[in-house]
């Protein structure tokens, strides 16, 4: 292992299970003390499209993963739609590891419904998660970061912010996405502007989305069955790519797990930084919107 981040902290949204759990563990493995935060340290329940659905996972099974890797890892429970508890985490997670050099903004909520029939507490939900919430962690955590001569964001985007695929597929027509979509593209532009901002604070902002989609234990219900699905190693990874050099080097960009490893010829390793994997090319299916190495502000 590398251990390219010995010494530094990290905070991680949404990280009891999934993409989130994946990228802390591949933090943490390269050295970092990662905080992992969730709504709470049990199991969560989610309600989607009426019906209520329990997701496997909780933020101390994610602290045991990295522990027996030899890594290092706080839990703190906050639920990102209670303003009290939102505004408090910054400071829980400088408390537990004494600081924050990287903020990873992973945790979302999507409920797919067509726009005819969505309700309006979904719309609003949506759009909290994935702009509002990401706006107010890295809100407070510049300061602190230009305190400390910089530091590194991510968003975790998606491909469906991306103009969809001409002519429309069936998938267009009957997925729900719409709104998820917008808010990810918004994300990604907040990600792009923010990065211009802060750039002479030598603080680096960047977006990494799937190539294509990722099996999460949330994903699994809105995924379309046979749906050919990546491994989250290549996201963790290029999620790491991201924290790894400073902002006048790698920031703005919009980049995509698959894309982005593939072009630039890194080594994609396991969660655990012991073992390298296969280099993955992206699909021929993939959105042809995605450019190989990111989408420059």
């Amino acid at each position: 292992m590398t251990q390219r981040l010995t010494g530094r902290t990290a905070l991680v949204t949404g990280s009891s299970r999934g993409i989130g759990r994946a990228i802390a563990q591949r933090l943490a493995a390269e050295g970092a003390a990662v905080v992992v935060t969730a709504r709470s340290t049990t199991s969560s329940r989610s309600v989607r499209d009426g019906h209520e659905h329990v997701l496997e996972g909780t933020l101390g099974e994610t602290v045991q993963l990295i522990e027996r890797a030899g890594g290092k890892a706080v839990a703190v429970a906050a639920d990102l739609e209670d303003p009290v508890q939102r505004a408090g985490l910054i400071d829980a997670a400088v408390d537990a590891v004494g600081g924050i050099d990287i903020l990873v903004n992973n945790a979302g909520f999507a409920d797919y419904s067509t726009i005819e029939a969505m309700e309006e507490g979904t719309f609003d939900r949506t759009l909290e998660h994935y702009l509002k919430v990401p706006y107010l962690l890295s809100q407070a955590v510049i300061p602190r970061m230009r305190k400390a001569g910089g530091g590194w964001i991510v968003n975790i985007g998606s491909s469906t912010g991306l103009p969809p695929i001409r002519p429309f597929r069936d998938y267009n027509k009957t997925s729900g996405d719409v709104i998820y979509a917008s808010a990810k593209a918004a994300l990604h532009r907040f990600t792009q502007g923010l990065a211009a901002e802060v750039l002479d604070d030598n603080i680096a902002v960047n977006v990494v989305g799937p190539s294509t989609a990722i099996m999460t234990p949330g994903a699994a219900t809105l995924l379309p069955d046979g749906y050919e699905t990546e491994p989250v190693e290549y996201l963790a990874q290029t999620v790491l790519e991201m924290c790894s050099l400073p902002a006048t080097e790698r920031t703005g960009l919009v980049a995509f797990s698959l894309h982005f490893p593939w072009s630039q010829g890194i080594t994609v390793k396991s969660l655990d930084g012991t073992s390298e994997l296969p280099e993955l090319q992206p699909p021929a299916w993939a959105n042809p919107n995605i450019a190989p190495d990111g989408l420059k502000a």
